[in-house]
Protein backbone atom coordinates (compact mmCIF):
# COMPACT_ATOMS: atom_id res chain seq x y z
CA UNK A 1 0.00 0.00 0.00
CA UNK A 2 1.24 3.61 -0.96
CA UNK A 3 2.11 5.73 2.32
CA UNK A 4 -0.26 8.91 1.14
CA UNK A 5 -1.30 12.04 3.71
CA UNK A 6 -4.17 14.18 3.68
CA UNK A 7 -3.94 17.39 1.21
CA UNK A 8 -7.29 18.47 2.90
CA UNK A 9 -5.61 18.24 6.14
CA UNK A 10 -2.71 20.53 4.95
CA UNK A 11 -5.27 22.98 3.66
CA UNK A 12 -7.13 23.59 6.79
CA UNK A 13 -3.78 23.69 9.13
CA UNK A 14 -2.50 26.50 6.67
CA UNK A 15 -5.69 28.10 6.80
CA UNK A 16 -5.69 28.32 10.87
CA UNK A 17 -2.55 30.21 10.14
CA UNK A 18 -3.52 32.25 7.70
CA UNK A 19 -6.06 35.68 7.04
CA UNK A 20 -9.42 34.33 4.99
CA UNK A 21 -10.83 36.46 2.05
CA UNK A 22 -10.70 36.30 -1.32
CA UNK A 23 -7.37 36.64 -3.52
CA UNK A 24 -4.38 34.78 -3.62
CA UNK A 25 -1.60 34.99 -0.46
CA UNK A 26 1.64 35.42 -2.15
CA UNK A 27 4.34 33.41 -1.13
CA UNK A 28 6.37 36.76 0.27
CA UNK A 29 5.67 40.33 -0.39
CA UNK A 30 7.61 43.57 0.66
CA UNK A 31 6.16 45.31 3.96
CA UNK A 32 6.99 48.73 3.71
CA UNK A 33 5.41 50.63 6.58
CA UNK A 34 8.24 53.11 7.86
CA UNK A 35 10.19 55.79 6.79
CA UNK A 36 10.58 54.44 2.90
CA UNK A 37 8.47 57.02 1.47
CA UNK A 38 10.24 59.72 3.74
CA UNK A 39 13.60 59.06 2.98
CA UNK A 40 12.81 58.41 -0.85
CA UNK A 41 10.71 62.08 -1.09
CA UNK A 42 14.42 63.44 0.35
CA UNK A 43 16.19 61.92 -2.72
CA UNK A 44 13.39 63.19 -4.98
CA UNK A 45 13.62 66.55 -3.86
CA UNK A 46 17.59 66.78 -3.11
CA UNK A 47 18.19 65.20 -6.69
CA UNK A 48 20.99 63.03 -5.33
CA UNK A 49 18.75 59.02 -7.05
CA UNK A 50 21.75 57.86 -8.45
CA UNK A 51 24.55 55.83 -7.51
CA UNK A 52 26.07 58.79 -5.13
CA UNK A 53 24.42 60.07 -1.81
CA UNK A 54 24.48 59.77 1.96
CA UNK A 55 21.83 56.43 2.07
CA UNK A 56 24.29 54.61 -0.01
CA UNK A 57 26.65 55.20 2.96
CA UNK A 58 24.41 54.95 5.92
CA UNK A 59 22.83 52.02 4.22
CA UNK A 60 26.35 50.59 4.11
CA UNK A 61 27.26 51.46 7.68
CA UNK A 62 24.42 50.41 9.76
CA UNK A 63 24.17 47.22 7.06
CA UNK A 64 27.89 46.20 8.97
CA UNK A 65 26.94 47.11 11.85
CA UNK A 66 24.44 45.00 12.40
CA UNK A 67 25.68 42.19 10.27
CA UNK A 68 28.89 42.40 12.90
CA UNK A 69 31.15 42.29 9.81
CA UNK A 70 33.95 45.38 9.40
CA UNK A 71 32.77 46.60 5.63
CA UNK A 72 29.37 46.44 3.44
CA UNK A 73 29.67 47.28 0.06
CA UNK A 74 25.98 47.99 -1.37
CA UNK A 75 25.74 46.58 -4.82
CA UNK A 76 22.89 46.38 -7.49
CA UNK A 77 21.52 42.69 -6.93
CA UNK A 78 22.61 39.91 -4.95
CA UNK A 79 24.29 38.11 -8.25
CA UNK A 80 26.32 40.92 -8.83
CA UNK A 81 27.64 40.34 -5.22
CA UNK A 82 28.46 37.15 -5.37
CA UNK A 83 30.00 37.40 -8.83
CA UNK A 84 32.69 39.67 -6.97
CA UNK A 85 33.33 37.64 -3.97
CA UNK A 86 34.37 35.66 -6.21
CA UNK A 87 36.91 37.68 -8.77
CA UNK A 88 38.42 38.84 -5.21
CA UNK A 89 38.60 35.42 -3.73
CA UNK A 90 40.96 35.10 -6.96
CA UNK A 91 38.54 32.59 -8.92
CA UNK A 92 39.40 32.02 -12.25
CA UNK A 93 38.69 30.72 -16.13
CA UNK A 94 38.83 26.90 -15.51
CA UNK A 95 38.81 26.75 -11.83
CA UNK A 96 36.00 24.49 -9.91
CA UNK A 97 33.76 26.09 -7.68
CA UNK A 98 31.87 23.60 -4.82
CA UNK A 99 28.08 24.57 -4.72
CA UNK A 100 25.12 22.84 -3.33
CA UNK A 101 23.08 21.56 -6.41
CA UNK A 102 19.69 22.69 -4.35
CA UNK A 103 19.96 26.63 -4.66
CA UNK A 104 18.99 29.12 -6.47
CA UNK A 105 20.44 29.36 -10.48
CA UNK A 106 22.32 32.74 -9.16
CA UNK A 107 24.84 30.81 -6.98
CA UNK A 108 25.99 29.17 -10.55
CA UNK A 109 25.66 31.63 -12.60
CA UNK A 110 27.91 33.88 -10.35
CA UNK A 111 30.83 31.28 -10.66
CA UNK A 112 30.00 31.03 -14.81
CA UNK A 113 30.33 34.72 -15.13
CA UNK A 114 33.91 34.18 -13.86
CA UNK A 115 34.15 31.63 -16.21
CA UNK A 116 34.48 28.34 -13.80
CA UNK A 117 32.82 25.54 -13.29
CA UNK A 118 30.11 24.83 -10.99
CA UNK A 119 30.87 21.20 -8.98
CA UNK A 120 27.49 20.03 -7.13
CA UNK A 121 27.81 18.62 -3.80
CA UNK A 122 24.86 17.11 -1.77
CA UNK A 123 22.92 18.79 1.26
CA UNK A 124 21.83 17.35 4.71
CA UNK A 125 18.24 17.17 6.06
CA UNK A 126 19.11 18.87 9.43
CA UNK A 127 19.98 22.58 7.56
CA UNK A 128 19.14 21.61 4.00
CA UNK A 129 22.51 23.16 3.63
CA UNK A 130 26.28 21.79 2.28
CA UNK A 131 26.45 18.50 3.90
CA UNK A 132 30.39 19.06 5.22
CA UNK A 133 30.72 15.34 6.33
CA UNK A 134 29.97 13.85 3.02
CA UNK A 135 31.65 16.18 1.16
CA UNK A 136 35.10 15.54 3.32
CA UNK A 137 34.50 11.88 2.50
CA UNK A 138 34.18 13.06 -1.24
CA UNK A 139 37.61 15.67 -1.40
CA UNK A 140 39.48 12.86 -0.04
CA UNK A 141 38.42 10.42 -2.94
CA UNK A 142 38.29 13.06 -5.65
CA UNK A 143 40.86 15.51 -4.33
CA UNK A 144 44.71 15.73 -4.52
CA UNK A 145 47.36 18.86 -2.91
CA UNK A 146 49.93 20.85 -5.21
CA UNK A 147 51.63 24.06 -4.08
CA UNK A 148 49.16 26.33 -5.49
CA UNK A 149 45.96 24.17 -3.86
CA UNK A 150 43.57 21.92 -4.26
CA UNK A 151 43.02 20.01 -7.70
CA UNK A 152 40.15 17.71 -8.36
CA UNK A 153 42.48 14.30 -9.67
CA UNK A 154 39.33 13.41 -11.77
CA UNK A 155 39.23 16.65 -13.69
CA UNK A 156 42.76 18.15 -13.62
CA UNK A 157 41.27 21.42 -12.79
CA UNK A 158 42.14 23.23 -9.35
CA UNK A 159 38.98 23.51 -6.45
CA UNK A 160 39.66 27.03 -5.53
CA UNK A 161 36.19 27.88 -3.19
CA UNK A 162 33.03 26.52 -1.96
CA UNK A 163 29.84 28.38 -1.67
CA UNK A 164 27.88 27.62 1.10
CA UNK A 165 23.88 28.57 0.33
CA UNK A 166 21.89 28.95 3.77
CA UNK A 167 19.03 27.66 2.17
CA UNK A 168 15.33 29.54 3.00
CA UNK A 169 17.68 31.61 5.65
CA UNK A 170 18.56 28.44 7.88
CA UNK A 171 22.28 28.65 8.60
CA UNK A 172 24.37 25.60 7.12
CA UNK A 173 26.45 24.08 9.83
CA UNK A 174 29.62 26.54 9.17
CA UNK A 175 32.24 24.91 12.02
CA UNK A 176 32.59 21.41 10.49
CA UNK A 177 32.55 23.27 6.74
CA UNK A 178 35.00 25.48 7.88
CA UNK A 179 37.08 22.38 8.96
CA UNK A 180 37.08 20.70 5.31
CA UNK A 181 37.98 24.22 3.83
CA UNK A 182 40.93 24.49 6.16
CA UNK A 183 42.07 21.14 5.64
CA UNK A 184 42.03 20.97 1.58
CA UNK A 185 43.11 24.45 0.94
CA UNK A 186 39.94 25.69 -0.40
CA UNK A 187 38.46 29.30 0.60
CA UNK A 188 34.88 29.95 1.73
CA UNK A 189 32.59 31.91 0.84
CA UNK A 190 28.80 32.47 1.70
CA UNK A 191 26.19 32.73 0.11
CA UNK A 192 23.75 34.81 2.82
CA UNK A 193 21.62 35.83 0.01
CA UNK A 194 18.17 34.58 2.19
CA UNK A 195 20.03 34.81 5.99
CA UNK A 196 19.76 38.40 6.67
CA UNK A 197 18.79 37.91 10.28
CA UNK A 198 20.02 34.52 10.73
CA UNK A 199 22.58 33.76 13.36
CA UNK A 200 24.86 30.47 13.70
CA UNK A 201 26.26 30.03 17.05
CA UNK A 202 25.46 33.35 18.22
CA UNK A 203 26.93 35.32 14.99
CA UNK A 204 25.36 36.74 11.97
CA UNK A 205 25.94 34.42 8.84
CA UNK A 206 28.40 35.97 6.56
CA UNK A 207 31.06 35.86 9.03
CA UNK A 208 32.76 32.64 8.34
CA UNK A 209 33.26 33.07 4.71
CA UNK A 210 36.16 35.15 3.11
CA UNK A 211 33.60 36.82 1.82
CA UNK A 212 30.15 36.63 1.64
CA UNK A 213 26.84 38.02 -0.07
CA UNK A 214 23.12 39.87 0.73
CA UNK A 215 20.04 39.73 -1.73
CA UNK A 216 17.98 42.71 -1.27
CA UNK A 217 15.21 41.78 -3.72
CA UNK A 218 11.56 42.40 -3.92
CA UNK A 219 10.98 39.01 -1.90
CA UNK A 220 13.71 38.77 0.86
CA UNK A 221 13.22 39.72 4.44
CA UNK A 222 14.29 43.34 3.93
CA UNK A 223 14.39 45.34 0.12
CA UNK A 224 15.79 48.09 -1.65
CA UNK A 225 13.22 47.00 -4.45
CA UNK A 226 16.45 45.29 -6.49
CA UNK A 227 19.67 45.16 -4.36
CA UNK A 228 22.67 43.47 -2.72
CA UNK A 229 25.90 43.58 -0.86
CA UNK A 230 29.07 41.96 -0.27
CA UNK A 231 30.04 41.23 3.77
CA UNK A 232 33.79 41.06 4.40
CA UNK A 233 35.80 41.19 8.01
CA UNK A 234 39.18 42.00 5.25
CA UNK A 235 39.27 45.86 5.09
CA UNK A 236 41.76 45.67 2.21
CA UNK A 237 38.93 43.07 0.57
CA UNK A 238 36.41 45.66 1.48
CA UNK A 239 37.80 48.48 0.01
CA UNK A 240 38.75 47.01 -3.57
CA UNK A 241 35.07 45.36 -3.68
CA UNK A 242 34.10 49.28 -3.09
CA UNK A 243 36.33 50.64 -6.13
CA UNK A 244 35.89 47.38 -8.47
CA UNK A 245 31.77 47.39 -8.19
CA UNK A 246 32.17 51.65 -8.96
CA UNK A 247 33.83 51.03 -12.61
CA UNK A 248 37.29 50.90 -10.68
CA UNK A 249 37.06 54.89 -11.14
CA UNK A 250 40.20 57.16 -9.65
CA UNK A 251 38.88 59.78 -7.63
CA UNK A 252 39.56 63.23 -9.18
CA UNK A 253 37.82 66.65 -9.45
CA UNK A 254 37.24 65.86 -13.28
CA UNK A 255 39.40 63.56 -14.84
CA UNK A 256 37.94 59.67 -16.07
CA UNK A 257 40.85 57.60 -14.70
CA UNK A 258 40.35 53.73 -14.20
CA UNK A 259 43.27 51.88 -13.22
CA UNK A 260 41.85 48.07 -13.28
CA UNK A 261 38.28 46.39 -15.41
CA UNK A 262 35.16 47.53 -13.28
CA UNK A 263 32.19 47.21 -12.72
CA UNK A 264 29.22 49.23 -12.76
CA UNK A 265 27.27 47.65 -9.86
CA UNK A 266 26.68 50.52 -7.85
CA UNK A 267 23.14 50.82 -5.63
CA UNK A 268 21.44 53.73 -6.39
CA UNK A 269 21.33 56.40 -3.63
CA UNK A 270 16.97 56.09 -4.03
CA UNK A 271 17.17 52.29 -3.67
CA UNK A 272 19.50 52.43 -0.22
CA UNK A 273 16.95 55.25 0.88
CA UNK A 274 14.84 52.30 1.15
CA UNK A 275 17.38 49.95 2.62
CA UNK A 276 17.81 52.14 5.55
CA UNK A 277 14.38 52.62 6.59
CA UNK A 278 13.68 48.90 5.74
CA UNK A 279 16.88 47.76 8.33
CA UNK A 280 15.09 50.54 10.98
CA UNK A 281 12.34 47.75 10.62
CA UNK A 282 14.00 44.77 10.60
CA UNK A 283 14.34 43.65 14.44
CA UNK A 284 9.93 44.01 14.22
CA UNK A 285 10.08 41.95 10.92
CA UNK A 286 12.10 39.17 12.28
CA UNK A 287 10.09 38.81 15.35
CA UNK A 288 6.48 38.33 12.99
CA UNK A 289 8.26 35.92 11.13
CA UNK A 290 9.46 33.86 13.93
CA UNK A 291 5.65 34.30 15.28
CA UNK A 292 4.36 33.08 11.91
CA UNK A 293 6.69 29.71 12.18
CA UNK A 294 5.79 29.25 15.28
CA UNK A 295 2.44 28.85 14.36
CA UNK A 296 3.00 27.14 11.11
CA UNK A 297 4.77 24.48 13.16
CA UNK A 298 1.93 24.11 16.06
CA UNK A 299 -0.52 23.80 13.04
CA UNK A 300 1.66 20.86 11.40
CA UNK A 301 2.43 19.10 14.28
CA UNK A 302 0.50 15.71 14.21
CA UNK A 303 -0.27 15.37 10.55
CA UNK A 304 0.92 12.53 9.07
CA UNK A 305 3.72 12.33 6.09
CA UNK A 306 4.20 16.01 6.21
CA UNK A 307 6.70 18.30 8.45
CA UNK A 308 7.39 22.41 9.26
CA UNK A 309 11.14 22.50 8.72
CA UNK A 310 12.28 24.18 11.60
CA UNK A 311 15.59 25.92 12.47
CA UNK A 312 18.48 23.65 12.69
CA UNK A 313 20.38 22.99 15.79
CA UNK A 314 22.96 26.15 16.94
CA UNK A 315 21.19 28.29 14.88
CA UNK A 316 18.50 31.62 15.33
CA UNK A 317 17.13 31.78 11.75
CA UNK A 318 15.09 34.23 10.28
CA UNK A 319 12.47 32.10 8.47
CA UNK A 320 12.45 33.80 5.67
CA UNK A 321 10.82 31.41 3.50
CA UNK A 322 8.65 28.78 5.67
CA UNK A 323 9.31 25.32 4.33
CA UNK A 324 7.18 21.85 4.48
CA UNK A 325 8.93 18.66 3.87
CA UNK A 326 6.98 15.53 2.87
CA UNK A 327 8.12 12.01 4.10
CA UNK A 328 10.12 10.05 1.26
CA UNK A 329 6.61 7.50 1.24
CA UNK A 330 4.66 10.72 0.18
CA UNK A 331 6.93 12.83 -2.80
CA UNK A 332 4.25 11.63 -5.17
CA UNK A 333 1.77 13.93 -3.64
CA UNK A 334 3.40 17.17 -4.03
CA UNK A 335 2.38 17.98 -6.93
CA UNK A 336 -0.96 17.69 -6.50
CA UNK A 337 -0.10 19.70 -3.07
CA UNK A 338 1.12 22.68 -5.60
CA UNK A 339 -2.47 22.02 -7.43
CA UNK A 340 -4.44 22.38 -4.08
CA UNK A 341 -3.34 24.73 -2.11
CA UNK A 342 -2.84 27.12 -4.82
CA UNK A 343 -6.15 26.30 -6.36
CA UNK A 344 -7.74 27.83 -2.61
CA UNK A 345 -5.60 30.83 -3.03
CA UNK A 346 -2.57 29.76 -1.08
CA UNK A 347 0.53 30.87 -3.27
CA UNK A 348 3.20 27.40 -2.81
CA UNK A 349 5.94 26.44 -4.39
CA UNK A 350 8.60 23.85 -4.88
CA UNK A 351 12.09 23.83 -4.77
CA UNK A 352 14.53 24.77 -7.49
CA UNK A 353 15.31 22.24 -9.80
CA UNK A 354 18.43 21.20 -9.09
CA UNK A 355 21.64 22.80 -10.75
CA UNK A 356 23.09 19.65 -12.30
CA UNK A 357 19.35 19.10 -14.03
CA UNK A 358 19.67 22.52 -15.89
CA UNK A 359 21.07 22.29 -19.72
CA UNK A 360 24.19 24.39 -19.35
CA UNK A 361 25.31 22.70 -16.20
CA UNK A 362 24.67 18.87 -17.13
CA UNK A 363 27.86 18.34 -17.83
CA UNK A 364 29.27 19.83 -14.66
CA UNK A 365 31.33 17.50 -12.00
CA UNK A 366 29.01 16.11 -9.40
CA UNK A 367 29.68 13.79 -6.13
CA UNK A 368 26.33 11.98 -5.06
CA UNK A 369 23.11 14.02 -5.11
CA UNK A 370 20.45 11.54 -3.61
CA UNK A 371 19.50 14.28 -0.34
CA UNK A 372 19.06 16.49 -2.76
CA UNK A 373 17.36 14.72 -5.29
CA UNK A 374 14.94 13.62 -2.61
CA UNK A 375 14.25 17.18 -1.49
CA UNK A 376 13.92 18.53 -5.09
CA UNK A 377 10.82 15.98 -4.91
CA UNK A 378 9.48 16.74 -1.02
CA UNK A 379 10.04 20.31 -0.36
CA UNK A 380 6.54 23.06 -0.57
CA UNK A 381 7.60 26.90 0.72
CA UNK A 382 4.36 28.68 2.17
CA UNK A 383 3.08 31.84 2.31
CA UNK A 384 5.88 33.58 4.73
CA UNK A 385 4.96 37.79 4.30
CA UNK A 386 6.38 39.62 7.31
CA UNK A 387 2.76 41.40 7.19
CA UNK A 388 1.55 37.36 8.34
CA UNK A 389 3.33 38.04 11.75
CA UNK A 390 1.63 38.84 14.50
CA UNK A 391 1.37 42.85 14.79
CA UNK A 392 2.02 43.73 11.78
CA UNK A 393 -0.27 44.92 9.10
CA UNK A 394 -0.32 47.62 5.96
CA UNK A 395 0.05 51.23 6.77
Amino acid sequence: MTASFSTQAVINALQTVLPSGDGLIPLHEPCITGNEWTYVKECLDTGWVSSVGKFVDRFEEDLAAYTGVKRAIAVVNGTAALHICLLLADVKPGDEVLMPALTFIATANAVSYCGAIPHFIDSEEATLGVDSSKLNIYLEEIAEHRTDGCYNRLTGRRIKAIVPMHTFGHPVDLDPLVEVCQRFDITLIEDAAESLGSLYKGRHTGQWGLLSALSFNGNKTITTGGGGAILTNDEELGRLAKHITTTAKVPHRWEFNHDMVGYNYRMPNINAAIGCAQLEQLPGFLAAKRDLAERYHQAFTGIPGIRFFSEPANSRSNYWLNTLLLDEECAGQRNALLEATNDTGVMTRPAWTLMHKLPMFTGCPKMDLSVAESFEQRLLNIPSSVILGTGLNHA
